[in-house]
């Protein structure tokens, strides 16, 4: 049975800010915002580590309590969208998606019921 998501959007930023860090390649940076037009979701913004200057962004909603469904939104490199279906995007927006995967599910301790 799926449970509700309980948690309000601002805490889960702030929890996803203060997490996400530790499941980020070491150099990465990261920004979470509240996604403003879903009340369970989230706006990630990932600068990778690096001389490319490469940035993702991925809108990040909860299912339930314990379901995420990871988008990427967009890629650029260096200011410029870049074709997110190269190989390198690709291998990187993968590793990205099971970074927060498992940065939600280290999360799950707050966002489950009592």
């Amino acid at each position: 049975m799926n449970e509700e998501l309980t948690l309000d959007q601002s805490s889960l930023v702030h929890a996803w800010q203060r997490q996400l860090p530790e499941y980020l390649n070491p150099g990465d940076s990261a920004r979470v915002e509240a996604d403003l037009g879903n009340p369970r979701g989230l706006r990630i913004h990932i600068d990778a580590a690096g001389r490319q200057f490469y940035s993702f962004d991925f809108e990040c909603s909860y299912m339930d309590q314990r379901e995420v469904r990871v988008e990427l939104v967009d890629v650029e490199k260096d200011g410029q969208t870049v074709n997110e279906r190269s190989e390198k995007i690709q291998e990187m927006t993968s590793d990205y998606v099971r970074h927060l995967h498992e940065c939600a599910q280290a999360l799950h301790r707050l966002t489950k019921s009592t």
